[in-house]
C-alpha cells in the first residue's frame, strides 16, 4: 500500500521531505489543499514546530484519521497536538537518516492500524452477518406456511450474499415415484421475470440437477464457462429471451439432518452494492463479482437451516393432514350412528368458518376490532367440526329416537292390544257357551247378537285407542285434549275370560306419549344434552398446540344462550366465547334447514331466518352476529339456489 508524505509548501521541512523519495508519494500542500478531500491518507504529515502553518496542520489532521503527524521542533517549544495524531516529535536539526527511519516506522504504524481497522471491520461485518443468520434461523423455524417459507429462504439467501437474482427448486416424486426437481420460485432485482412452475429431471445435465444428485456446492465465477470436466451446461435460452446475463452463480443443496437433498438453492450474480440495479448484460459483465468463500459459507449455513425448516414445515403439514383425516373419519363414523344427521358437523363447520370470515372483515359495529389469525380460524373450524363428537357417549337408541316410543315398545303395545282382543273374544265365547248350556235355544239368536255387538264395540274401542296411541307417538306438538285422552286410555282396563284386567298402555307409557313437543322424555333429553359434556371431556384429552388450545372450550359452549337458558352450564353472554356464539347460529340454522329428519321436516330458508330472528328477540343468540350472517349471505354455503 503506497503511502503519502505530506508537507506544506514553503515549510522549512520541504527540502528534507522532497529529498527522501523512495516508496512515498510526496504531496505538497497549499492553503487550498488543507480542505481538499482528494488530499487524503493513509500517510504522514511532516511539519516544522515553528511553522506558520500549524493552524492549517490542525485543521488538516482533524478530518483525516489515517494520517499521522511528525513534528520537528525545539524541545523548549513543542506545539500542542492531540496525542493520538502525533506519531513523533523530533529535535531540530534532524539528521536525514533519523527522519527517514522515523517516517518508515510511522508508515508501518499506519499500515498496522489500517490492518487492525480492516480486521475489526471484517469482524463487525461477520458478527452482523452471524446475527442476521441467527435471526433468519428463528424466522425460518417459526414459519409454517410452505409458500411463505420458500419466499423467505430465497429472499434472505440473496440478502446475505448480495445476489441480484436467485431461484429455488424442490425435490418431489412423479406419478411413478421417480424423483424430479420442481422449479418453485424465482426472484430478480434487475428485471421482471415471468414465472411459471415446471419440472425437470434430476440429472447431471443441469447445474441444479447435478447439485441435487451429488449434494455438493457449485460456486461458478462465470456460469457460461463452467470448470473443465463439469458435466453440466447452463441453458442460455432464458438469458437470450429476457436480455439478462447469468454470470457468477452459487448453487447449494438443501440437505436435511439425514443428509437427504430436498431442494436446491441457486443464487445468481453477486454485487458489490446490493441496492444496485443491473441495467444491461454489459453492466453485469463490468459489475458482477464472484461469490466469496465467506458468502458461500453463510449461504451454506442458511441452506442447512432452511432444509430443516422446510422439512419441519412438511412434517407439520403431513401431521395436520393426518389429523384432519382422523377428525373427518371420526366425525363421519359418529354421524353414521345417526344417518339422518349425516354431514351436519361439516356443514356447521362451513357455516361457522364463513361467519367468522365476515366478522374478521367488518370495520364497523361491535366487531370492528376483531381480527382472527389463521391459527384462530383453524381453531374455530376444528371446534365446529368436533362440536357433536360427544354423541359417541349417548345411547344409540336415544340418539336416533324418531318418535316418542321406541319401535319395539310400540310393537309391544300392539301385541298387548291383540292379547286383549283375544281375551275379550274368549270371554264372549265363554258367555255364549254358558247361555247354551243353561237355556238351550231360548232367545239364542237375540242373546248372541247382543254379545257380538258388545264385543264389536269393545274391539272398535281398542282399535280407536291404538290409533290414538300411534298418533300421539308422533313428535309434533300435541293438543291438551289428546294428552288428556291418552291419560284416560291408561286408566281404561279390559277384563278377559279369566277375569284378569289388562291395560292397553301403562301410566309410564301414557307419560311418554303425552310429551308435548318432540320425541324425548326429560331423562332422554338430559342424556342427549350430556353430549356437550362428553365432547369437552374427549377434546380435553387431546394435546392441542398452543394455537389450538381453546378448541374444547369453544366446542362445549355451542348450546349456551345469551340469557343463561342454554345448557349444560347455563352461561350468560359475557361468559360465552365469541367463537361459540358464531357456532350457535350456524348450528341452529343447519338443524332447521337440513334435509327431512324422522322427527321433523326441513324448514324453508325464509322460515329458518324468521325463527333465528325470534331467537334474537328473545335474547338467546347474538343479534349483531345474526345480522352479519344474513347480510353476508353466509347461509349460501350450505343452501343451493338461494
Amino acid at each position: 500500500m503506497t503511502q503519502r508524505l505530506f508537507y506544506f509548501v514553503g515549510s522549512p521541512v520541504a527540502r528534507l521531505v522532497t529529498g527522501l523519495g523512495g516508496t512515498y508519494e510526496v504531496v505538497p500542500l497549499g492553503p487550498a489543499g488543507v480542505d481538499d478531500p482528494e488530499m487524503a491518507g493513509p500517510g504522514v504529515l511532516v511539519v516544522d514546530g515553528s511553522d506558520k502553518n500549524l493552524e492549517q496542520a490542525s485543521r488538516f489532521m482533524a478530518t483525516r484519521s489515517n494520517v499521522r503527524l511528525v513534528v520537528l521542533a525545539d524541545s523548549d517549544n513543542l506545539p500542542a497536538f492531540p496525542s493520538d495524531q502525533v506519531y513523533a516529535y523530533l529535535p531540530k536539526p534532524i539528521a536525514e537518516p533519523i527522519l527517514a527511519k522515523t517516517l518508515a516506522n510511522a508508515a508501518a504504524h499506519i499500515q498496522l492500524l489500517h490492518e487492525q481497522e480492516r480486521a475489526q471491520a471484517d469482524l463487525s461485518e461477520l458478527a452482523q452477518e452471524l446475527k442476521e443468520l441467527n435471526t433468519i434461523g428463528v424466522r425460518l423455524s417459526a414459519e409454517r406456511d410452505t409458500d411463505l417459507l420458500l419466499e423467505l429462504i430465497l429472499t434472505k439467501a440473496r440478502e446475505i450474499t448480495r445476489s441480484d437474482a436467485g431461484s429455488l427448486y424442490l425435490v418431489e416424486q412423479d406419478e411413478d415415484g421417480n424423483p424430479r426437481l420442481r422449479f418453485k420460485l424465482a426472484q430478480n432485482d434487475s428485471l421482471s421475470v415471468p414465472f411459471k412452475e415446471f419440472t425437470l429431471p434430476i440429472s447431471h445435465q443441469s447445474v441444479a440437477g447435478h447439485v441435487a444428485l451429488t449434494g455438493e456446492i457449485q460456486n461458478l465465477e462465470d456460469a457460461y464457462t463452467p470448470p473443465p470436466g463439469s458435466p453440466f451446461q447452463i441453458n442460455l435460452a432464458f438469458d437470450r429471451q429476457v436480455g439478462y446475463r447469468t454470470k457468477s452463480m452459487l448453487v447449494i443443496p438443501l440437505k436435511t439432518q439425514k443428509d437427504e437433498v430436498i431442494g436446491v438453492l441457486q443464487l445468481i450474480n453477486g454485487k458489490p452494492d446490493p441496492a444496485r440495479i443491473l441495467a444491461s448484460p454489459a453492466e453485469i459483465e463490468r459489475t458482477v463479482i464472484p461469490f466469496s468463500a465467506r458468502h458461500q459459507d453463510l449461504a451454506a449455513s442458511l441452506a442447512s437451516q432452511a432444509a430443516v425448516a422446510l422439512e419441519n414445515s412438511r412434517l407439520y403439514k403431513n401431521i395436520r393432514v393426518l389429523f384432519e383425516g382422523f377428525v373427518k373419519a371420526s366425525v363421519t363414523a359418529i354421524e353414521a350412528r345417526d344417518p339422518s344427521t349425516a354431514g351436519h358437523s361439516f356443514r356447521v363447520a362451513d357455516l361457522t368458518g364463513g361467519l367468522a370470515e365476515v366478522v374478521d372483515r367488518v370495520d364497523t359495529g361491535p366487531f370492528r376490532s376483531i381480527r382472527f389469525t389463521p391459527e384462530e380460524m383453524q381453531e374455530i373450524r376444528y371446534a365446529a367440526i368436533l362440536h357433536d363428537f360427544g354423541k359417541i357417549g349417548v345411547r344409540e337408541e336415544v340418539l336416533v329416537k324418531a318418535k316418542k316410543l321406541y319401535p319395539t315398545h310400540l310393537e309391544l303395545i300392539k301385541q298387548r292390544a291383540e292379547i286383549i282382543k283375544q281375551g275379550l273374544e274368549l270371554k264372549y265365547s265363554k258367555r255364549k257357551i254358558a247361555h247354551l248350556l243353561e237355556r238351550g235355544q231360548e232367545r239364542f239368536a237375540e242373546q248372541f247378537a247382543a254379545h257380538d255387538a258388545e264385543l264389536a264395540t269393545l274391539m272398535q274401542e281398542i282399535d280407536d285407542y291404538l290409533k290414538a296411541v300411534v298418533m300421539a307417538n308422533e313428535p309434533p306438538v300435541i293438543a291438551e285434549n289428546m294428552a288428556s285422552a291418552i291419560q284416560q286410555i291408561a286408566l281404561r282396563n279390559f277384563a278377559d275370560h279369566l277375569d284378569n284386567t289388562r291395560h292397553l298402555i301403562t301410566p309410564g307409557e301414557a307419560r311418554i306419549l303425552s310429551i308435548p313437543r318432540g320425541s324425548l322424555t326429560e331423562e332422554e333429553r338430559v342424556e342427549i344434552e350430556s353430549h356437550v359434556v362428553h365432547t369437552f371431556q374427549f377434546l380435553a384429552q387431546i394435546p392441542w398446540t398452543r394455537e389450538l388450545k381453546r378448541v374444547p372450550d369453544i366446542a362445549r359452549a355451542h348450546h349456551e344462550k345469551l340469557n343463561g337458558s342454554g345448557y349444560p352450564y347455563g352461561l350468560r353472554a359475557d361468559e360465552i366465547p365469541l367463537q361459540s356464539k358464531i357456532m350457535t347460529i350456524s348450528d341452529i340454522f343447519d338443524a332447521l334447514t337440513a334435509a327431512d329428519r324422522p322427527y321433523k321436516k326441513a324448514v324453508p330458508l325464509d322460515r329458518a331466518l324468521d325463527i333465528l330472528h325470534y331467537e334474537k328477540k328473545t335474547g338467546t343468540i347474538d343479534g349483531a352476529l345474526l345480522d352479519l350472517f344474513i347480510d353476508g349471505k353466509v347461509y349460501r354455503r350450505v343452501t343451493a339456489g338461494t
